[in-house]
C-alpha cells in the first residue's frame, strides 16, 4: 500500500501500523501537480504498478450563504478535490493494471444540494462527472472508476461541518444530523470501508461509472 497526504507524522504512524513490508509513504499536496507526479514515481518504483487507487483528498471548505461565501476558499476547495482528483488520476492511470479499479471519494452532497455549503457541493458534484469520462475512457482496459458518496460518518471532519453548520455542541450537531438520515443515525468507517473494498475487489469487476451511496438514504 502507497499512502500519500499531507501530514508526515500521521502517514509514518499508519505505516508504522501496517509494518514496512506492506506499505509505504509519500508526502504531497494534490493541488501541486509536480508533488503528485514525484509521489507516483515513487510508488512505481517501489510496486511497479497499481492495482486500486483511491483519491480521498479533502477539505470541508465554509459554511456560509453563497452571497456571504469567501471566492478564496470557494477556490481552494474546488482546487483540493476536483483539481487534485485530477492530479491524481493523470498521473496513476498510466501504471493503473488493466482490470484494476480507481475509486473516488464523494459524499452524499455530490448528490443532493443542502444550503451553506456551496463549495463543497460543487466539488462533489464536479467529481462525479470527472469519474464519469474517466470510467468511459477507461473501459478498454477494463478499469472500473467509481464514486463513492458517504453520508455523515463519525469522524472528526464530520464533528466539525456539524458544529459549524448548526452552532451546536458535537453531539447535539450529531443529534440533528441524524434527524436528517432516514436510518437515523451516522454511518461509521467501517461501514465505507467495506464498500470500498467492493469496488477494489473483484467481485465488483462489472461496475463502473457508479454512485455508490452509502447514507442511511439521505440522497433518496
Amino acid at each position: 500500500m502507497h499512502l500519500v497526504g499531507i501530514d508526515e507524522a500521521r502517514l509514518g504512524a499508519a505505516v508504522d501500523e501496517l509494518g514496512d513490508d506492506n506499505a509505504f509513504s509519500s508526502v504531497a499536496d494534490v493541488t501541486d501537480e509536480d508533488a503528485v507526479a514525484r509521489s507516483v514515481a515513487a510508488g512505481v518504483e517501489r510496486y511497479g504498478r497499481f492495482d486500486v487507487v483511491v483519491s480521498n483528498a479533502g477539505i470541508s471548505g465554509e459554511v456560509a450563504p453563497i452571497v456571504e461565501y469567501p471566492s478564496e476558499v470557494f477556490s481552494r476547495t474546488l482546487a483540493v478535490h476536483v483539481l487534485g482528483a485530477f492530479h491524481v488520476l493523470k498521473h496513476t492511470i498510466p501504471h493503473i493494471t488493466d482490470g484494476g479499479s480507481v475509486i473516488i471519494t464523494s459524499s452524499v452532497v455530490g448528490l443532493i444540494g443542502p444550503p451553506g455549503v456551496a463549495a463543497y457541493v460543487a466539488a462533489k458534484h464536479a467529481q462525479v462527472g470527472l469519474m464519469r469520462t474517466a470510467a468511459k475512457e477507461l473501459a478498454p482496459r477494463r478499469i472500473r472508476v467509481n464514486t463513492m458518496h458517504p453520508g455523515p460518518t463519525s469522524t472528526p471532519f464530520q464533528d466539525d461541518i456539524e458544529m459549524r453548520a448548526t452552532q451546536l455542541p458535537r453531539d447535539e450537531a450529531a443529534q440533528a444530523f441524524d434527524q436528517m438520515i432516514p436510518l437515523g443515525r451516522h454511518t461509521t468507517p467501517e461501514e465505507i470501508a467495506h464498500g470500498m473494498l467492493y469496488l477494489a475487489a473483484d467481485e465488483s469487476a462489472m461496475v463502473t461509472s457508479h454512485r455508490l451511496s452509502i447514507d442511511g438514504g439521505m440522497s433518496g
